[in-house]
């Protein structure tokens, strides 16, 4: 008797344990497979932080039970591929450690921005690599109604304010968006950068826009005019190029806070005409300033009215000039290219505040920038613009029966 209920209880026991186990293996088949920058995170004990005032690439590592002279090791071992001391503060860092009861750190990961990311192994075979998060492109349309400004009517949509800066770039030289009216309005086809599928990371750029201003409807489809070199430029729906020979503004996103004018009085000198014969767009100190056009460098020097200041020939015909630069970049004789770097905004020589002063010579005599008929850009061959109306047909089709309550991209 007593045997038999020993059986049994043994029975009972093999089969609880039998139970447990299945109920253990089920529990390691439920558990969800993480993984993040290209590791399974489950193999490790991950932790995840923030750079703070103080911290250090030494002092994160000490603080997670790895030591000097192995630190020093791992900086000069992969500083070729990154100087990982130069980490900043605010920016995010995972550290995977084995999962042990020494809990030593086997990765190191650091982000500088949200795409991108440094991966340095902390084990004996040292290295870093430099890599990105895939980022998805998706599509969007937009249309708003003007009530004051762009820009304003871009923020009660909750879209980004670079869409501003986009468009402005795009119609430099067909609409003045300092002087936008009351119901002016526009559409805009634009894609928008993602990674893991719904975290956004900024504008990608605008595909194509309608702008009606003042009751006249203006068109900009992107076109690849140059595949090999990926040049993009803007067209409207005739086929005709948006961009003039000049950019409208030396500085991006900026304004304008002081016009051209030859009847200029100033409180300072008592009310007299002190005429300005430049064009000033007021920016940040140490913000990019772009030759407006293709030209030679005839000067890069300072005085003391001007400034640091540069000034380039483009032909025989058209001069420009950029003053009070806080660096100039480039030197007498270099040629350079419409758009390329040549200093950033400054406050040297005479001037109350940050800004760039652009001057526009037109054969000797300066002029007003922003009243003058420039020449167009080169328009396109024949044969490419048959391509660029076929290409265009369908997207001004989209553009029209873009209606409101669409889908907005989040603002950055």
């Amino acid at each position: 008797m007593n045997r038999i209920l020993s059986f049994f209880l043994i029975s009972i026991f093999l089969i609880s344990c039998s139970k447990a186990e299945k109920k253990e293996v089920q529990k390691k088949v439920e558990e969800k497979i993480i993984t993040e920058f290209g590791y399974t995170l489950n193999n490790y004990n991950v932790k995840k932080s923030k750079v703070k005032n103080g911290d250090s690439f030494g002092s994160i590592l000490e603080r997670n039970n790895l030591y000097y002279p192995q630190i020093y090791n791992i900086v000069q071992k992969v500083k070729k591929v990154y100087d990982i001391r130069k980490i900043n503060i605010g920016k995010p860092y995972t550290i995977l450690s084995s999962k042990d009861s020494l809990n030593t750190p086997q990765i190191f990961i650091y982000q500088p921005n949200k795409i991108d990311y440094v991966v340095v192994s902390l084990t004996d075979s040292l290295w870093a690599e430099k890599k990105s998060k895939a980022v998805k492109i998706k599509e969007f349309e937009a249309e708003g109604i003007i009530t004051s400004s762009l820009s304003e009517t871009m923020e009660k949509q909750k879209l980004s304010p670079l869409l501003s800066n986009e468009l402005s770039e795009i119609y430099a030289w067909t609409i003045d968006f300092f002087r936008l009216e009351k119901g002016d309005n526009f559409k805009i086809i634009y894609s928008a950068k993602y990674i893991d599928d719904s975290i956004y990371v900024g504008l990608n750029r605008i595909h194509s826009a309608f702008f009606e201003h003042r009751g006249k409807p203006f068109y900009a489809i992107e076109f690849e005019t140059d595949p090999k070199r990926g040049i993009v430029e803007y067209f409207d729906e005739n086929g005709k190029n948006l961009r003039r020979a000049f950019l409208r503004s030396p500085v991006q996103f900026s304004r304008v806070s002081s016009r051209y004018n030859l009847k200029r009085r100033i409180a300072y000198y008592g009310y007299r005409i002190r005429p300005h014969k430049g064009t000033d767009f007021a920016a940040a100190v140490g913000t990019p300033i772009r030759a407006t056009a293709s030209g030679t460098v005839t000067k890069s020097s300072y005085t003391r009215s001007n400034g640091n200041y540069v000034k380039i020939k483009h032909n025989g015909t058209y001069s420009t000039q950029y003053l009070h630069m806080d660096k100039r970049g480039v030197k007498v004789g270099q040629f350079v290219k419409q758009g390329d770097y040549i200093g950033t905004v400054g406050m040297t020589g005479n001037t109350s505040g940050p800004h760039v002063c652009y001057r526009f010579w037109k054969n000797g005599r300066q002029v007003d920038p922003l009243k003058q008929k420039l020449p167009e850009a080169k328009p396109i061959s024949k044969e490419l613009k048959e391509r660029y109306m076929v290409h265009m047909d369908p997207i001004k089709k989209q553009l029209d029966a873009i209606k409101s309550n669409v889908t907005f991209a989040t603002k950055s």
